[in-house]
């Protein structure tokens, strides 16, 4: 497999496509097999022509995109200006489905994993032995992707998922997905890719543990109660007077709980958590309500996000990665990354693609903040806010 990505800052889309068309052209000619393609929302009133006008340059078999408030491509990240970022490859032997839904096209989550096959138009299961892996974009006001994501772990356990929902638009129909040669204005689009490929996630959610850990005793829904035997209120009061003044204050407007997705272990570490908003709390029933269903006998522990620990975090991950002793070599990488983080959090440009670079190396990169992120975290996937998520893309043979 051969990869490209290129940035376009030029304010005509028509200039900003060509631009980077030529960039794609030079190392993979014109006839790539996918192209993700992320556009700034000040090119919102040409989304309509932009796969025909990119079809001028380039004739992918494969097109895959959306509108982006922020895009990522070739170790930059545009910010609050036109930008256009692309990343394209040739991929011999590799199985390419594109997939088109509507909320309404789901299948029942009880509905057997073949109804989930047949809804995206693959193959029942994994095929020879191999799942399929999958890039997902989505319109976030007509598609909540977590009723597929649920779906296509069960239909798919061992195929990792991931991606984004698209962003720029502070209204229904605003934002634009690409598929092939299609723009479209709600759902979701994607690609299942097959054969010699995988996609290594790696998940960054940005928040460091502050307390003990603990076990959820009494809840309802996601209606928090009980943690180790004592009211939560009572809990959450006791671990936060507990805490260095820097981080209590930070708590005011950056505590969050993380949730164990698998049963409690004797040793734990952050990676095991699940971030989820704390979106409600009534003192007088002593009721904390979590952005998650809860259970009896879940492991909680609070976390705090900040610039500090969202750094460490990724940087962790992006170490532990490096080190992997890996069959094959990355090969290309897109990132899907919160609105939230870029140089809002960090005071400083192209923060997480140069951590990427430094760690795992220069290989080409593109993606866009996004509204939503998807990505897997112990296994299942779910959608996440304030995360980042790469998806590395490597030959799973060589």
């Amino acid at each position: 497999m051969q990869w490209a990505s290129c940035l376009s800052l030029k304010t005509s889309i028509e200039d900003a496509l060509h631009d980077c068309a030529a960039g794609i052209h030079s190392e993979l000619g014109a006839s790539p097999d996918l192209i993700f393609l992320f556009l700034s929302p000040h090119f919102a009133k040409n989304y309509d022509e932009v796969p025909k006008m990119l079809r001028r340059w380039l004739q992918p078999a494969h097109l895959l995109g959306c509108s982006a408030g922020g895009v990522i491509a070739s170790g930059r990240e545009a910010e609050d200006c036109p930008a256009t970022g692309m990343l394209a490859a040739s991929l011999p032997k590799i199985d390419i489905t594109p997939v088109r839904l509507q909320m309404d096209g789901l299948p029942d989550l009880d509905a057997p994993p073949r109804a989930w096959s047949e809804a995206l138009g693959l193959p029942p299961g994994s095929h020879q032995g191999q799942s399929p892996s999958f890039v997902l974009l989505a319109d976030p006001f007509s598609f909540n992707p977590e009723d597929l994501t649920r779906g296509l772990d069960y239909a798919y356990p061992d195929g990792v998922k991931i991606g984004g929902l698209a962003s720029g638009a502070g209204r229904p129909e605003g934002n634009v997905l690409y598929l092939d040669s299609q723009a479209h204005r709600s759902g979701l689009v994607g690609m299942a890719l097959s054969g010699n490929i995988l996609i290594d996630p790696i998940v960054a959610q940005g928040c460091r543990p502050v307390g003990p850990p603990m076990k959820v005793t009494g809840c309802e829904e996601n209606r928090l109660l009980e943690l180790d035997h004592k009211p939560a209120l009572e809990v959450i009061a006791e671990m936060l007077r507990g805490l260095p003044d820097e981080d209590r204050e930070l708590a005011r407007t950056s505590l969050f709980v993380g949730l164990l997705t698998t049963p409690l272990r004797s040793e734990t570490s952050r990676r095991d958590y699940l971030i989820r908003n704390i979106i409600g709390l009534d003192a007088e029933r002593d009721v904390l309500a979590i952005g998650a269903p809860l259970r009896p006998g879940q492991g909680l522990q609070f976390h705090l996000r900040d610039k500090h620990a969202s750094r460490e975090d990724l940087r962790s991950r992006l170490q532990l990665y490096s080190r992997a002793r890996l069959a094959t070599r990355p090969a290309a990488a897109l990132l899907f990354s919160c609105l939230g983080r870029g140089a809002r959090l960090y005071g400083m440009p192209d923060h997480d693609s140069a951590l990427f670079i430094d760690r795992v190396g220069k290989v080409p990169l593109a993606g866009f903040f996004c509204n939503g992120e998807i990505g897997p975290v112990d296994r299942s996937t779910y959608l996440h806010g304030y995360t980042s998520c790469f998806g590395i893309v490597r030959p799973r043979k060589s």
